[in-house]
């Protein structure tokens, strides 16, 4: 096994994204906006048998719901499409379960695809294949009929940066069985919009991260297994393990998919990164009884997703009458202010790359302009186009070795580190640190190969942020966490 090993690991290394896939990667957050029939109906999955007439938004304005998007900081929006009842927002030609028997008769579709244009943001279609309404659904012909109007989306709407599927289907035990086709969608929209990311559970450009509470890994690998994203480029041979071994077991919600130990019994890597997929609310869909999460958790969510080499997927739902509630409203503003605030104290710092390290477990020093007394965060990025690479790492002060600021994991696109006092969990009256800190830094311990950070960033603490929404940060919530 030895002699396959570093070979094994070198081709680890140089498992690349795609330009696509970077593009994705430094959107860092967009919105998901649910809105159909369930919207009208107070449900979160419809039966297919709704009556359109139901569905009414007659203030309906999707420049407000940009507006609001961008207010957080968001760069894009996916809207559904079509839900798994099948309603359309758009006047499919291919069902009549759609817009065009509503009385609302528009194109919703068009609406928001012209509203991301004129607000300067990205647009993305959620279509879904799990389809309760049409007649098709478990026989071949409902593969056709799903490309059909897939093609009608990726034709009509301009440029589309993300198409999102999922592989809901909960007919049951005894209910209709669907072979998704999502090889001929992939070639599908590969040909008619070649720069779209595809989402799925199992790739082939961004995979689900396992729930949809806003929980992210320990550790996020977007180097993957191929035996979980199946639909992705195959980069490297097999791991020094894989004859004999089974992963049929992967899936998303593992909490250590791509770390060492399961790379090595894969038959070859892909790069698939993750999406955090949360809404705003309790449900996907809009009901007038729930309110917005609170700006402590959206602001957490925010840290652990952009912060933790994955991008974040907002949900927010529109309300009956087609807006955005304005409990979301103030709490997107917020979102946005509140993340602005935090990392508006950049310091004027010198990054040198030290001398004597080993290209896996180099070390970087960072001096600061000025000592400071509340430094807050570090945001590390890799030179993630041409590999994810770093296992771990640390950051400590020049004045205490032995006991870090941070002890980190995965970097990849972009790792936010909330540094704390490294004497924290120790006896006090050991404590030799010092809060006037002149310089910090970082030492990658572990590398699949040789690492390269190709930014790092220092922030000190802001000071208090005040929310203008009536639930916003707890007190003290915001606050220095080094020094006093």
């Amino acid at each position: 096994m030895k002699e396959k090993m570093i070979p094994f690991l070198q081709e680890a290394a140089c498992v690349k994204p795609s330009r696509r896939q970077l593009d994705w990667l430094a959107m860092e957050g967009y919105a998901f906006i649910h809105f159909g029939m369930n919207t009208f109906t107070n449900r979160e999955w419809g039966n297919g048998k709704e009556n359109p007439q139901k569905f009414n938004p007659q203030k309906l304005d999707c420049d407000q719901w940009v507006a609001a998007v961008k207010a957080a900081g968001l760069k894009g929006l996916i809207l559904t499409a079509k839900h798994h009842d099948g309603f359309c927002l758009w006047p499919s030609q291919y069902t009549d379960h759609s817009v065009k028997n509503s009385p609302f008769k528009g194109d919703i579709v068009k609406e928001a695809s012209d509203a991301c244009r004129r607000g300067g943001i990205k647009f993305g279609v959620y279509l879904s294949p799990w389809d309760r309404n049409s007649k098709y659904y478990g026989t071949p012909e409902y593969n056709d009929y799903f490309c059909n109007q897939l093609t009608e989306l990726l034709t009509n709407y301009g440029e589309i940066f993300c198409v999102w599927f999922d592989n809901a289907c909960g007919e049951g035990k005894n209910g209709k069985k669907q072979e998704y086709d999502f090889p001929r969608y992939i070639e599908l929209i590969r040909r008619l919009q070649p720069n779209a990311v595809i989402f799925n559970d199992y790739g082939p450009d961004t995979r689900w991260c396992g729930n949809e509470a806003g929980s992210s890994r320990y550790a996020e690998w977007a180097v993957m297994p191929s035996e979980l994203c199946k639909y992705a480029e195959v980069q490297t041979g097999a791991g020094p393990l894989a004859e004999g071994a089974r992963l049929d077991f992967l899936y998303n919600a593992m909490q250590n998919l791509g770390t060492m130990p399961g790379i090595l019994y894969s038959k070859g890597l892909t790069f698939v990164p993750s999406e955090i997929d949360v809404s705003i609310r309790k449900g996907w869909f809009w009901h007038p009884n729930e309110d917005p999460k609170s700006l402590e958790e959206l602001f957490q969510i925010y840290l652990t997703s952009v912060g933790g080499n994955a991008c974040l997927n907002l949900n927010i739902p529109p309300t009956t009458d087609g807006l955005i509630d304005e409990r979301d409203v103030a709490r997107l503003k917020d979102l946005g202010g509140l993340i602005r605030h935090e990392f508006s104290r950049k310091i004027p710092c010198t990054v040198t790359k030290l001398e004597g390290f080993p290209p896996t477990q180099p070390r970087y020093r960072v001096t600061l302009e000025k000592p400071c007394r509340s430094l807050k965060y570090v945001a590390l990025r890799e030179n993630i186009a041409e590999g994810q690479r770093v296992e771990e790492f640390r950051i400590f002060s020049d004045e205490e070795t032995r006991f870090a600021m941070y002890d980190g994991t995965t970097v990849g696109n972009k790792r936010i580190c909330a540094l704390r006092d490294p004497f924290a969990h120790q006896n006090p009256l050991t404590s030799t640190f010092q809060p006037q800190v002149k310089s910090i830094d970082i030492q990658i311990t572990a590398a699949r190969g040789a690492a390269d950070l190709s930014e790092i960033s220092v922030y000190a603490d802001a000071g208090a942020y005040h929310a203008s929404s009536t639930t916003g940060a707890k007190k003290g919530l915001f606050r220095r966490l080094l020094g006093k």
